[in-house]
């Protein structure tokens, strides 16, 4: 029987700063999303070991006693820090589940990452970075925009001030994103429109593109102005709908769009992609989280749901495909 490491940032661990935003540790799990992990791993015929953070993983990687590591460590600190825990292993030739240092680095950039997309002409709204008052050029960008940290996931940083109509507003903001964020600032034309999310498993030629998720905010499915904050996240005025209320032709360019996203970075074994959809039914790519969500009460438990299967199950296939890439068998 193969036993299967856990590597995870906890929120409860966190110990905040003086200095940090509220929702510093947005992107670190619950101990209750460790459980069910964990569970579901085990109910597949597997082992368990909670690894944990980083320094637990440093303290014991000379000893780790696992065959394979399901990483969902999200870092301390640094636009490097999704990677830290992928490069160790690698270092120690240890298998782990997801992907590698080099897109998990380029993926929690979102600059990096749309010049990827931009690359490989992949639609993404049309963007200006700011590292300081000081340093910018709006480059012939039209208000509504929209201003969020570089280098973060979860919404972090985002609120309803951070859609911006005026350069009054677009000031304040960047101003608050360098100075509490200690990072610059990424500033895009917003989409007014709807939003989905599209989760993806598997590796190569081998991906499996999921129904796309629609994005339910106060109620609303055209959601117009509105948008994901990290206020809403944490409320009940989210919700998941799946299958979205799209038509068909929509639906598969928007799941094309995905595999094409997530094979342009080198996603591996799972991920989520992100998208607003204009109202002329044009989408573009927000970005890609190689490092979603696998809590049950996010997107992979509706999805599960709408393809007639369980979380068990989704879970069970993201760690599959990544034993098939090692060739370890069960």
């Amino acid at each position: 029987m193969l036993t299967v490491g856990l590597t995870y940032d906890l929120k409860t661990d966190y110990v905040f700063k003086e200095a940090d935003p509220p929702d510093a540790n947005a992107e670190f799990d619950h101990p209750s999303t460790i459980d069910v992990i964990c569970k579901t791993i085990e109910s597949q015929g597997y082992k368990t070991k909670r690894i944990g953070n980083i320094d637990n993983l440093l303290d014991k990687i000379d000893n780790l006693g696992v065959d394979i590591v399901f990483n969902i460590s999200e870092g301390v600190s640094g636009r490097n820090r999704e990677s830290q825990v992928p490069i160790i292993l690698e270092m120690k030739n240890i298998p782990f589940v997801g992907s590698d240092g080099l897109t998990l680095g380029m993926t929690l950039d979102k600059i990096m990452t749309k010049k990827v997309m931009i690359a490989e002409k992949i639609p993404t709204p049309r963007f200006f970075e700011a590292s300081s008052l000081e340093k910018f050029q709006m480059d012939g960008l039209k208000f509504p925009l929209i201003v969020k940290p570089r280098c973060e996931g979860s919404s972090k940083g985002l609120s309803e001030k951070s859609r911006v109509e005026n350069e009054q507003q677009l000031k304040e903001q960047i101003d608050f994103i360098v100075r509490t964020y200690k990072q610059p600032a990424l500033i895009e034309e917003f989409i007014t429109g709807s939003e989905y999310t599209v989760a993806l498993i598997g590796n190569g030629d081998e991906v499996e593109v999921f129904p796309p998720v629609q994005i339910k905010i106060d109620g609303r499915l055209n959601l117009k102005d509105k948008f994901y904050t990290f206020s809403r996240i944490t409320s009940d005025r989210l919700e998941y709908i799946c299958p979205a209320k799209i038509n068909a032709g929509l639906r598969d360019e928007i799941m094309l769009l995905a595999k094409r996203t997530y094979q342009a970075v080198e996603c591996r074994d799972f991920g989520r992609v992100d998208f607003r959809i204009d109202e002329k039914d044009k989408p573009y790519v927000l970005e890609i989280n190689p490092l979603p969500s696998l809590s049950t009460e996010d997107v992979f438990t509706p999805i599960a749901k709408c393809v007639g299967t369980t979380y068990n199950h989704m879970i069970g296939k993201i760690l599959a495909s990544a034993l098939k890439r090692y060739n370890l068998k069960k």
